[in-house]
This record gives C-alpha cells, structure tokens and sequence, in this order.
C-alpha cells in the first residue's frame, strides 16, 4: 500500500511538471511535440487511410464472390509477357456454359454472360447513349444476388421464348425516365421495342466496383442471340461463372471445371489450358502487396518525424534535469530512492509525449472527416489504430526520457545541491 501510494505520488508530480514545462517554454515545448505530432499523424493518418481503403476495396471485392470461379480468355494476373498466346484462345461459350451446367457435380450454380457492346436506348424524346448491352442466362440473378430498385428479374417463360423484356441499371433509368416510373414502359432499342421489367439498385460509391450495373441494359441470352451474332466469339467479352456447391472447396471445383473443359475443347494431355479459371483471391493477393507497401511508406515517413521528436523530447528532459538539479539533490538527501527521482522524469517524458499523439491524432480525425465529406468515400479512425497512437507515444516517451532519468537518478545528492 505504501508503495502505491509512492507511486501516485510521484505521478501526480510528474504531470505537474510536464504541464510546468508546457507552460514556462511554450515555444520549445510546442517545437519539441510537434515532431511528436507529426509523426504519429504519418502512421496513423497512413494506417486509418489504407484500412478505410482496404475495407471499401474488400467490401467492392466481396460481391464477385469468393466462392465462384470464373471461366474467362483473359487470367486477371499479368499476363503481358504472354498475350500473343492467350489472344489466340476462344472466348466461353454458351457451349461451355451447359456441358459444366451439366456435368459438374461440385457446382452448386452456374451461369453465362456475354457483354455485346455500347448501345443507345431511347423513351420519348429522351434517349441514353453507352449503355452496357449484356445478354444473361436465367441463373444470373441468383449468382449474383441481384438487388432491385424496382421490379424484378425475368421470369421462365420471358427466359425461355427470349422475349423483348430488359431490365436497366440506375443511371440509366434515372437520364432515360426521370420521375417517371420506368416499370412497364415500353422503350425503344436496335429499332425494336422492349418492355422495362426491373431497374437494379444503385451500386453505390465504392472505388471498385466489379459489379457495376448502373449503366447496363440487360436482356435475356435467347433474346441477345435475336441482336447480335454471337457465334462470332472474339468480338464479345463473355464469361462462365460456376459457384461451388455447399461443403465444395474452391480448389475441388477448379479441378473438375478444368476436366470438363478440357475434355469439352478436346485438349491433349500435354497442352496448355486455353482458358483462364479465375477467383477472387487472385485479385486480392494483389491488393494484399498493395496494401503492404502503402503501410510501409506511412511507417517510415512516421519513423523519421518520430526520430525529430524523440530528440526535441530528450532535449526538453536533459534541460528539465539540469534546471531541477538542487530539487533532485534535496529529494536524494531526504531519502527518496532512485527509482522514485527515475520514474518522476520518466512519467514526466511519457506524459509530453501522449500529448504529442493525442494532438497528432485529433489531427487525423479532423482531416480524415474533411476529407470523407470533400471526396465522398468514407474514411474512419478505428478504435484499434488511436490505441496504437498512444501506445506508440508512450514508447517515444520512455525512449525520450530513459537517459535523463537515469542520470537523475544517479546524481549524488551533495553534488547535486551544490550545484544547484
């Protein structure tokens, strides 16, 4: 009990005289935490800014789905060294669409897509030019988990007999029919009529959007095969999409996709495969590294400014000892232990520079709310990322104050008190 009591004591006495030092030299105190400051607002600024990004990304990322495998021409990897091979390969099919719809017993779901271009949709005397065309088999929907604004998706019978029924993206709904409900108006598209059955709900503000409808126009696959020629392969981007079924890893579904495409495509068992099985994790083991050095940076920068401020503190601490020498001796002389005259300069150290981090972290939270409002995507301070602010301003204070309370504590007090 006694020893708490000391300990109190001494930190009671030690905030008194960090706030003595913040007062009697408030120009070398502020220059002295301001190197505290800045640091902490590199790392945390840099650490709150890349998780705000990383959690939009992920989140964006999420909706692609990390349980489907997506049978495209193209590998979502760099593949710049090899492009004139995978130039030649064949786009999926709707033929490599139904044989794994077919015969892919790990396959819960699979789905075809094919996006045949940029097209003008005109209601009235509006019209919206650039719109997606895609033409979508009857599973897209559940696959993708579709959200609708208004409306709905189509139904079998639309499906089935390719029926002039499409459904629209937000924006293309909003500059085509303003105020004006769009289910059941009968607009105009490749000069035939089409009936609208759905709008998709807003994607949102995400920085990554991989499933971006806002601008899409979409009708069924049998109608699509009505519009275009789809038999000409290498003119679309088309794309196989087949979901694991429940209790199914990614990699079992993976092996029997690449069979059954083989197989399909007649491959020889020493050819290369001429398409690309991709899934999420490919694109996120990207970001991952992106992400890695982006933290780096912020790290470093935070180092260098932390390393200032580290000096400026030991600075302040070693002025403090010197001016407080005949106080020390006196303190020494009326018995006080070493480690009472080490912690008072120490928790007085400690305590500068949580000021530093806290003034550094009000900071981030200022210009992080600024900027969440001025480039509309929002950014956060975690709880996680102001605990390591000050755990992080805490050891800069013990690193500041270490060697001056040290040599504090080693002052023969008869020296000291002459001194003074």
């Amino acid at each position: 009990m006694h020893f708490l009591m000391i300990i109190f004591r001494v930190f009671s006495e030690s905030i008194a005289q960090a706030f003595l030092q913040l007062r009697s030299n408030r120009m070398r105190s502020f220059l002295s935490l301001l190197g505290i400051s800045i640091g902490i607002f590199c790392i945390i600024g840099v650490l709150s800014a890349v998780d705000s990004l990383e959690d939009n990304v992920r989140g964006s990322l999420e909706k692609l789905g990390s349980d489907i495998i997506y049978v495209k021409k193209w590998p979502w990897r760099d593949a710049s060294g090899d492009w004139w091979k995978l130039i030649k390969r064949p786009n999926p099919d709707y033929q490599d669409y139904e044989v794994l719809k077919e015969k892919a017993r790990t396959a819960g779901l699979a789905s075809y897509h094919v996006v045949i271009g940029f097209k003008t949709v005109k209601f009235g005397s509006n019209s919206v030019e650039g719109a997606v065309l895609i033409g979508s088999s009857y599973e897209f929907d559940e696959m993708f988990k579709l959200n609708y604004y208004k409306g709905r998706y189509f139904s079998p019978n639309e499906y089935h007999y390719g029926s002039n029924k499409m459904i629209i993206g937000y924006n293309v709904a909003d500059e085509l029919f303003g105020n004006i409900e769009p289910v059941g108006r009968t607009v105009k598209m490749m000069g035939r009529k089409y009936e609208v059955i759905g709008v998709i709900e807003k994607a949102g503000d995400d920085l990554l959007n991989p499933m971006d409808f806002d601008d899409v126009i979409m009708v069924s696959y049998p109608n699509a095969r009505n519009l275009a020629n789809l038999k000409a392969k290498q003119i679309f981007d088309t794309s196989v999409n087949v979901k694991a079924a429940e209790g199914i890893s990614l990699q079992q579904l993976k092996d029997e996709v690449r069979g059954i495409l083989r197989a399909k495509r007649r491959l020889k068992p020493m050819e290369d495969d001429n398409f690309a099985l991709n899934e999420l994790s490919m694109i996120s083991s990207v970001f991952d590294s992106f992400f890695g050095v982006l933290n780096l940076i912020g790290i470093i920068i935070g180092l260098f400014a932390m390393l200032v401020g580290i000096v400026s503190v030991a600075n302040i601490m070693f002025v403090s000892v010197k001016e407080r020498t005949n106080i020390i001796g006196i303190k020494k002389a009326l018995g006080a232990k070493r480690y009472v005259i080490l912690l008072e300069f120490l928790i007085e150290s400690i305590i500068l520079c949580v000021i530093g981090g806290i003034l550094g972290l009000v900071l981030v939270s200022s210009i992080i709310k600024v900027l969440s409002n001025v480039i509309d995507f929002e950014m956060y301070l975690s709880f996680g990322n102001m605990v390591l602010g000050v755990v992080v301003s805490v050891m800069v204070g013990i690193v500041s104050g270490a060697i001056p309370a040290m040599q504090a504590s080693r002052m023969d007090p008869v020296e000291a008190m002459r001194q003074g």
